[in-house]
């Protein structure tokens, strides 16, 4: 859902793991949906998680997910309709505002505030 009070100027990194093959078309819609400012694909992290029971071993690249607050819910649901998992992993943290570089966070701001 999507948090409608969020403050626009609120920023996110969005974690999103996937499988390999999957990692760069799903990089590449997120930001030409206007939904992130950048995606960096880190490719090749192992995964070690439990699913239907038995323990799972996978490589995986883990998407680091750069966008505003107020996009998180519409993010969650263009991953969940294009990741091939039935469960996708889309865990959001919080960026401090007042840390990081001033330049690049209004960069974010204004790459996620124009149209798809």
């Amino acid at each position: 859902m999507v948090n409608e009070r969020a403050d626009e100027g609120d920023l996110r990194v969005v974690l999103v793991n996937t499988p390999v093959d999957a990692a760069e078309s799903i990089a590449r819609a997120i930001v030409e949906q206007r939904l992130a400012a950048c995606v960096n694909v880190v490719p090749k992290v192992k995964s070690f998680y439990f699913w239907e029971g038995k323990l799972q071993e996978d490589d995986e690249s883990t998407l680091l997910i750069k966008t505003r607050a107020a996009l998180v819910g519409a993010l969650t649901t263009a991953v969940k309709a294009i990741h091939p998992y039935s469960v996708p992993e889309v865990v959001a943290l919080p960026i401090d505002g007042s840390a990081g570089n001033p330049d690049y966070l209004a960069w974010v701001r204004s790459e996620t505030s124009r149209p798809a």
